[in-house]
């Protein structure tokens, strides 16, 4: 063998294959260890190509999964067929180890059974870990109904969320904290809840099992400075406060269906505050009376409160539930109008009057019929 024995030759393969050679050597094994797979698993081909696609295509379900820190690729492919993300644990470790996929992380991840082998894959190497608890404030919420709401998702009594949000030191702090958003006009003696209309409606996400009280309602502020901060220019030009605008939001929030149009909801309100005429808006009497009621009695309407619009004159101390940012712009922006009543009817329309005979003709048309 031209001086070299087997032994020799046996012994510098690595060296003559060089290290390019060494990675096409593995790769030939690993193939040929998939092949063996594959003969042992019976259906070859078919039956690789369906463990790669979806468990279930259609399928709309969203489930967490949790990859603990350190988690093999073997003890990752475990974990992901006994949660039915994948078919087969191990066509998901030989097309890992064929495609040379790493650096997958840990985390809460969701995932879903109509996701492909590759989607699974790339989801797990992005690091974009789902959300451990996600707490939605729908709008036109009021903020006992939003305390209630983080009660339940951190499982905390309701108490000690209301506590904190009416704890007029921590509110304090927290006009320090977001001077832009926050002002002293919440610590109004006549206001009810200082944070009312502060919550925005939103869907938040938090990346912890057991976030804090403070750290909800920090993210849910941040979030109202953030939605707000595009209107500072526009509140300076208007003369207006963010407090008075959050107010007016809330009460065409309140006031609005789905057919409304609430910039002219929202000129009924300034063409009354400019003619010195009370709104009388009826959300402001069951605010003020805490009761949620489809239908508003004369004898509500005697309530001895500062919120009670139809006794008092102006915007009530302030906001009466939060509002979303359709409602913001509608308080910022009204339609110029000469109308001065609006009514409701039973199908979610809007009709809107200059004088208060018109109104009143309305009224016997559609509340009296029971249109």
């Amino acid at each position: 063998m031209s001086g070299v024995d087997k032994k020799t030759k046996k012994r510098n393969l690595p060296k003559i294959l060089g290290e390019q050679g060494k990675i096409r050597v593995w790769r030939l094994i690993t193939i040929a260890i998939v092949l063996i797979v594959l003969a042992t698993l019976g259906g070859g081909y078919f039956y690789i190509t369906s463990a790669l696609n979806p468990v279930s295509p259609k399928s709309n379900e969203q489930k967490v999964i949790e990859i603990p820190s350190g988690s093999t690729v073997t003890k990752i492919s475990d974990i992901l067929q006994s949660k039915g993300i994948i078919k087969d644990a191990r066509v998901f470790r030989y097309y890992v180890k064929f495609k040379k996929e790493a650096g997958f992380m840990a985390g809460s991840y969701q995932l879903s059974p109509s996701m492909t082998v590759s989607q699974v894959i790339k989801r797990l190497k992005s690091g974009k870990v789902a959300p451990v608890i996600t707490i939605t404030i729908p709008e036109g919420k009021q903020l006992k109904e939003i305390s209630q709401i983080i009660a339940n998702a951190l499982h905390k009594p309701e108490s000690d969320v209301l506590s904190r949000l009416n704890d007029r030191t921590y509110v304090q702090k927290l006009i320090a904290k977001y001077p832009k958003l926050l002002s002293n006009e919440i610590l109004n003696s006549n206001i009810m809840y200082p944070l009312e209309g502060y919550l925005f409606p939103a869907t938040y996400p938090f990346y912890k099992s057991n976030p804090s009280i403070d750290e909800v309602i920090n993210i849910m502020l941040e979030k109202s400075n953030e939605v707000l901060a595009p209107y500072q220019d526009q509140l300076k030009q208007k003369k207006l406060t963010i407090h008075q605008v959050l107010t007016m939001a809330s009460l065409i929030e309140q006031e609005a269906t789905e057919k409304a149009d609430r910039n002219k909801i929202s000129s009924v309100f300034y063409n009354r505050l400019q003619k010195g005429m009370p709104l009388q808006t009826d959300p402001t009497v069951l605010y003020a009376e805490g009761k949620h009621k489809d239908r508003v009695l004369y004898s509500d309407l005697e309530v001895n409160s500062p919120y009670n619009t139809y006794k008092n004159i102006g915007l009530p101390p302030g906001p009466i539930s939060n509002a979303g940012k359709v409602s913001i712009e509608a308080a910022l922006n009204p339609e110029q109008t000469d109308y001065y009543y609006f009514l409701a009817t039973a199908d979610g329309s809007v009709i809107f009057s200059k004088t208060l005979d018109e109104h009143n003709q309305e009224k016997a048309k559609y509340i009296s019929s029971g249109n």
